[in-house]
């Protein structure tokens, strides 16, 4: 009977679709992705007369916003992508920003796809580096924060 060991989570890329220049393999390494969870709201229903419990019907799903963190690059593709979305958002009249379907995969020992989840029409909201310290020896790093309508694991 094989032995199953649970997949190592530091051994991932994050593919944006659909935005130009982003399919090199620079712009699909992060050092840390989170807030790929769903929560389901619910709505209590009480019953006249029955005071032992109160029902609880689903009512719609909630995503938190994904952060993507990764160290400072110059000149990429998704900053290209963040601009051109605060230039629509704010300054041009004309609707030109497309959103993006992202492809988040862990990968396995040997880089083959362990489980992939599908991210539809993410859009960012806020980009911010690390702290600058002249007393620290650390890399700068990024954050992305993207806004998203919902998600599907593929494998």
């Amino acid at each position: 009977m094989a032995t199953y060991y649970p997949p190592a989570s530091f051994y991932f890329k994050v593919e944006f679709i659909g935005v130009s220049g982003a399919d090199s393999d620079t712009e699909q390494r992060f050092q840390e992705v989170s807030g790929l969870s769903v929560e389901i709201e619910t709505e209590e229903v009480r019953e006249g007369g029955e005071n032992r419990f109160v029902y609880k019907f689903p009512k719609r799903a909630k995503y938190p916003n994904l952060v993507l963190k990764r160290g400072l690059l110059k000149g990429t593709a998704l900053l290209d992508w963040f601009k051109s979305a605060m230039n629509t958002y704010f300054f041009v009249p004309v609707y030109d920003f497309k959103p993006a379907d992202l492809m988040i995969t862990l990968l396995n020992d040997a880089g083959e796809p362990y489980a992939v989840w599908n991210v539809v029409q993410a859009y960012p909201l806020k980009w911010s580096t690390s702290d600058f310290k002249a007393t620290d020896n650390s890399v700068v790093v990024e954050t992305i924060e993207l806004a998203y309508q919902y998600f599907e694991r593929k494998m």
